[in-house]
């Protein structure tokens, strides 16, 4: 953001729109489309139909929802330690327990071993949040100004 001349940064928090029902289906679309692309690049980490992936979907939405802060709240020591890093270790963690609970339900939501749930980790990372930055700038708060199109 600029303000007189001056570049800056400045903090938002979450505006209405990001909560109610268009942003937690804006979140299981990008949610769904994060596990897709990964299953899609990532060997060992496997989806076996639209079922899996939905409901896999809202397993691993609802694990990042309510067990991933807990987690993360009980290694911040340790994330803060390691610069970061050992936030792509909950979030293999987190995959890891999804795909268990999925197998618990039935569902075809496989990942074999924990470089394939890694790599499925970051991939769903860095997809999840370029779609989410995508939907929040143009679904959930689009522009007013008819320049802007990026």
């Amino acid at each position: 953001m600029r303000r007189n001349s001056v570049w800056y940064w400045e903090w938002r928090g979450p505006a209405r729109e990001d909560f109610g029902w268009p942003g937690l289906a804006v979140r299981f679309a990008v949610n769904v489309a994060a596990l897709w692309v990964a299953q899609f690049l990532v060997r060992g980490f496997d989806i076996d139909g639209w079922g899996a992936l939905l409901f896999g979907a809202v397993i691993f939405g609802l694990i990042n929802a309510f067990i991933r802060p807990v987690v993360a709240m009980f290694s911040c020591l340790l994330t803060i330690a390691t610069l970061g890093l050992f936030i792509l270790i909950i979030n293999t963690a987190m995959l890891g327990l999804t795909a268990w609970i999925a197998g618990q339900f039935g569902l075809d939501f496989d990942v074999d071993g924990f470089i394939a749930a890694f790599l499925g980790a970051l991939v769903i990372s860095v997809v999840s949040t370029l779609l989410s930055a995508w939907a929040r700038r143009n679904i959930l708060r689009p522009s007013r100004n008819p320049l802007d199109v990026l």
